[in-house]
């Protein structure tokens, strides 16, 4: 079993990565350091906020120069460490490169609910909402130019992890068994990113009438005993926006009726890269998620996916409630 010597976390605000990094160093008995922590009280010394001063990096490169130089020197040092950072993925090399990722608006709600500071401060969910996409649209144009590098791309990372129902022990014990180990070591030894994502937040791009052995009792008994982290990989395709099935339904719905928070899952493709006969990762969802097949998957897993805007413009939807619905 090979053993990375770092583990380096970055992701969406309001994702956990204070909470998980601060419990998984003190499991491994490794020391911990946060960027974030480090931009808070550099925009507190300025009597900024923290949006404030990313805005003010993309004039200043002295704001973005002395942290890098800090990210340079703990990589080249050689600890095994912690490290809570939006970019430290781009100066380690021997680490697992963790992402985490969360829905927008729950996002939203952890932030508000913590205590605020003169730097990180909000007044309503819809303002954190906005200032918290404000903050990372700023962080990722600034990281593009300046680096050439971008934060949205899955395939920078070794895991992807979605906290959105996930618990913080539930994502803390997750990553520790990629670190060491015994999860998703095939996914990553062929160079895939290995994601973990919410099954609720994953679209179908079949249509469930068609789909066999749904639900098989017997299949669905057994991933709810076996537990999700000896499922199959779910492939998925990723718009830069949704997450969606290429194969892979019948475990995806499996892992929903087992009520699972997370689900292990291959990354085939992503935005401009071919899925399948040369059609692109966004090209294909917009033409497989079509609203009535993914009101059909909602209906029967009793879940709610938000209509993409493609579907939404696309006319002839037919939603719950509406004329016709379930006709």
């Amino acid at each position: 079993m090979t053993v990375r010597q770092s583990i380096v976390f970055n992701g969406d605000l309001g994702s956990g990565k204070s909470t998980v990094s601060v419990e998984i160093a003190k499991r491994l008995g490794l020391r911990r350091v946060s960027v974030g922590d480090l931009y808070r009280q550099m925009a507190q010394e300025r009597q900024m906020t923290a949006l404030q001063l990313n805005l003010h990096a993309e004039l200043d490169q002295a704001v973005d120069g002395y942290v890098d130089q800090l990210q340079r020197d703990i990589a080249a040092s050689g600890e095994s460490l912690v490290m809570d950072s939006r970019l430290a993925w781009h100066f380690f090399t021997d680490a697992l490169k963790v992402h985490m990722i969360t829905e927008p608006t729950e996002a939203a709600r952890r932030v508000l609910a913590r205590p605020s500071g003169p730097a990180e401060s909000y007044t309503s969910l819809e303002e954190a909402k906005a200032k918290l996409r404000e903050r990372s649209e700023s962080e990722r144009g600034r990281f593009i130019v300046r680096y050439g590098v971008d934060k949205a791309r899955l395939r920078n990372y070794d895991l992807v992890c979605d906290t959105t129902r996930a618990t913080p022990e539930q994502v803390i014990q997750h990553v520790i068994d990629v670190y060491e180990g015994r999860l998703g070591a095939d996914v990553l030894r062929d160079g895939q990113p290995l994601l973990l994502l919410d099954p609720a937040r994953v679209y179908p791009t079949e249509d469930i009438t068609t789909l066999r052995g749904l639900w098989d009792s017997e299949f669905v008994d057994e991933v709810a005993g076996s537990g999700d982290e000896a499922l199959e990989p779910v492939n998925i395709g990723y718009t830069g926006e949704y997450f969606f099935v290429v194969d892979g339904h019948r475990r995806l719905s499996a892992a929903l009726q087992s009520g699972f928070p997370l689900v292990p899952a291959r990354l085939v493709a992503e935005v401009e890269e071919p899925v399948v006969g040369g059609m692109s990762a966004v090209d294909f969802f917009a033409a497989q998620a079509r609203p009535g097949l993914i009101h059909d998957w909602e209906a029967a897993h009793g879940l709610q996916l938000p209509l993409p805007e493609h579907a939404l413009l696309g006319g002839g939807a037919v939603l719950a409630g509406e004329p016709g619905a379930g006709a």
